[in-house]
């Protein structure tokens, strides 16, 4: 009997288009769709309808249970289990699953961070169905995408801001389309292809460090002697135990439709990438939340810890989602694809030059929206993107756009690349940038890739965020444009409206080293912000440009954005807290314990001897050292962190956390890498980075 091949299985779990067609009469599907294009909005009875075939489907694969799956603003995903099974007549269980089951839940809003926007004993909170999300089956249960908000409609979870954003960009580009005379043209989607980074590390490694366990990163560590040397790991052969982890995940994510395209060896050891292919931004973030929970617990299921954390270990390189972003017209034109001949294809160009004048107006929310108190760690240390946001265009499209700023009217196509010495492929195709991995925002052919984001973070709020200063952007340059009638003056008019921009805003555009320090330098001289600490960009959500911004485009409130920014300003408190706490703790028992092993193990052998040893005299002398060097770091942070609560505003907090906690914490860790290097394997109570990277 042949063996089924693991493609036949694709897309099994997923209630996906193809399957409603099959299974839901023709007006009934007909309705759905008019409804997802937000043309109309269903009605009970197609609801019910939807909800009957949905249950019969899900039942015939093994569900008992559905669930209203939603994101929280932890970041996350939340779900409460409801079974399919009800009482019927003489009691008899029937399985039943109404319409309006479907479209709306009821979750414990109180339960979940809500900045604010509800007091504990206002629990009520209501989920409603994202239709143009596909359900899914995972565990045996009906998996339903849902936006949750409160009693009073206020927005509790990062799917209902991100389905506006989605709108509101797709209205202004449709706009711009439609000047350019494409009139078919109803709706342009926002497209991402998130590449997530992780770490594998052998799960009984893993168990054995607390730090790990309780915050995601190593709180101390010192370097092995080979680590990011290694540069063979990058693209090398990808180990067999890994290769079967990887292959499961493959498995389980196509039975799920999600196109799991691309996975690899990262740089750092025991770093891996997965990447599905493009969709829309809606479905991508929910397939990207999905692919992160399948390779935790695949990871569980073959021995591994599957750590998402930005920076799990000190001196490696860390983890990255790298946010790659288009346009695409419901014909499927890419609006960001320049063509053959880019400086005449001036519709692509005006769809760029709003894309820069949204980022450099607001460069702080991007900032803000790419990072968490962990990607800290890794912005700017010379393996992602530093904290100054600037635009990387490649060569030949910064050449055009310059001679557009200079106002020279005949735009040639200057850049000249060299035929590959391939002699038997008549064609290659050839881009119009080379890619700046330094840059954290570059066009790469068709799109572009936002490379700031955190591994660990939703990227729910980034594309909220780009989706929205991009659409105000276009907004603005279609009001310019739509009182030209004719092609040709809107043609010459968006040329007037890119040379503006280009003039006003040219000095987000760079393309060189962004690791150096020269470009700091340059940055600051450009006047282009610089934010280093992740707690300083939470404050742009609040800014009255950026309240005003997200007002006009109706995505958040102002209070939706200051319940952000004190649930974001509260996440970070805790995490910094928990990591103080579980370093402090690990200290006392375990460092101390073992750097007093270590020193009465030389104690005991310079006695032995009867004589005076000057190699134990220097050890014991350097030991001893050390511990007066530990309990004086140790008492610090501790007192320091008691003091914290001095500071009772939320804001306050985090800032002393961050400018005089953080510091102690890192001179403690300074001492505790220098005890590892110091006293023998015997004696120290924990795997080094070497165990781990070599267990695998």
């Amino acid at each position: 009997m042949t063996e089924k091949h693991p493609f036949d299985d694709f897309g099994i779990n997923l209630f996906s288009e193809s399957v409603m067609k099959e299974c839901l009469p023709h007006p009934i599907y007909t309705k759905w769709k008019t409804a997802t294009r937000k043309e109309d909005a269903l009605d009970r009875n197609t609801a019910d309808a939807i909800a009957h075939a949905m249950k019969t489907w899900a039942m015939e694969k093994g569900c008992t249970h559905f669930t209203h799956w939603f994101q929280p603003l932890t970041g996350s995903t939340a779900e409460k289990h409801d079974s399919f099974i009800e009482p019927g007549d003489h009691n008899q269980p029937i399985s039943r699953f109404s319409g309006k089951s479907l479209i709306k839940g009821e979750g414990d809003a109180s339960s979940f961070p809500s900045g604010g926007l509800r007091a504990t004993f206002e629990a009520r909170g209501y989920t409603y169905w994202d239709c143009t999300s596909p359900a899914f089956i995972r565990d045996n249960v009906l998996c339903i995408p849902t936006i949750f908000v409160s009693y009073n409609g206020e927005t509790l979870d990062k799917k209902a801001p991100l389905l506006k954003s989605a709108e509101a960009i797709s209205k202004q580009a449709t706009r711009i389309v439609n000047l350019f005379k494409d009139k078919d043209i109803k709706r342009v989607n926002a497209m991402v292809g998130l590449e997530q980074e992780y770490f594998l590390i052998d799960k009984q490694q893993y168990q054995k460090r607390m730090d790990l366990m309780h915050t995601g990163r190593t709180l101390f560590g010192s370097m092995p002697p080979k680590s990011m040397d290694i540069r063979g790991h990058y693209f090398g052969s990808i180990p067999e135990r890994v290769q079967a982890f990887m292959s499961d995940v493959d498995k389980e994510l196509w039975k799920l439709g999600i196109y799991a395209k691309t996975e690899h060896n990262e740089v750092a050891p025991c770093q891996f990438e997965i990447a599905p292919l493009f969709i829309d931004v809606n479905v991508a973030i929910d397939q990207n939340l999905i692919i992160m929970d399948v390779l935790k617990k695949q990871a569980d299921r073959h021995g591994f810890a599957c750590l998402l954390h930005e920076k799990p270990f000190q001196g490696v390189n860390g983890s990255g989602k790298h946010n790659n972003w288009s346009l695409v017209t419901d014909d499927g034109q890419n609006l960001l694809e320049p063509g053959d001949r880019p400086h005449e294809n001036i519709r692509f160009l005006l769809f760029v030059c709003a894309i820069i004048e949204a980022v450099d107006t607001y460069p702080e929310l991007l900032r803000m929206a790419a990072s968490c108190y962990g990607n800290d760690y890794r912005l700017g240390a010379d393996e992602a993107p530093p904290a100054v946001i600037s635009i990387c265009m490649g060569d030949e499209l910064e050449i055009i756009l310059e001679k557009l700023r200079k106002g020279e009217h005949e735009l040639k196509n200057e850049v000249e690349t060299q035929p590959y010495a391939i002699a038997n492929l008549s064609y290659v195709p050839k881009d119009t940038s080379d890619r700046n991995r330094t840059s954290p925002f570059a066009f790469t052919g068709n799109k572009f890739e936002f490379r700031m984001v955190g591994s660990s973070r939703s990227a729910s709020t980034t594309n909220i965020i780009l989706n929205t200063i991009v659409a105000d952007s276009l907004s603005r340059i279609a009001d310019e444009l739509q009182n030209y009638k004719y092609i040709d003056d809107i043609r010459k008019k968006s040329l007037t409206i890119c040379r503006n921009i280009l003039q006003k805003h040219h000095r987000i555009l760079f393309s060189g080293d962004g690791y150096s320090e020269e470009w700091l330098k340059e940055a600051d001289r450009r006047g282009l912000p610089n934010i280093a600490h992740y707690i300083d960009s939470i404050q742009a959500l609040i800014d009255d440009k950026a309240i005003a911004m997200f007002e006009r485009n109706k995505v958040y409130n102002e209070l939706e954005l200051q319940a952000r920014v004190d649930i974001l300003t509260e996440e970070y408190r805790k995490s910094v807290k928990a990591e103080v706490l579980t370093l402090l703790n690990i200290s006392k028992k375990e460092i101390l314990p073992a750097l007093v092993k270590e020193i009465k193990f030389y104690s005991d052998a310079q006695n032995s001897l009867g004589i005076e040893n000057a190699y134990y005299q220097r050890k014991i002398k350097h030991l001893l050292q050390l511990l007066h060097d530990f309990d004086e770091h140790y008492h610090e942070l501790k007192e320091k962190m008691e003091n914290r609560e001095q500071h009772p505003e939320n804001r306050a907090k985090a800032k002393y956390l961050d400018t005089v906690v953080l510091p102690a914490m890192d001179a403690l860790r300074t001492v505790i890498d220098n005890i590892e290097e110091s006293i023998s394997r015997e004696h120290y109570p924990f795997p080094t980075y070497d165990d781990m990277f070599m267990a695998m």
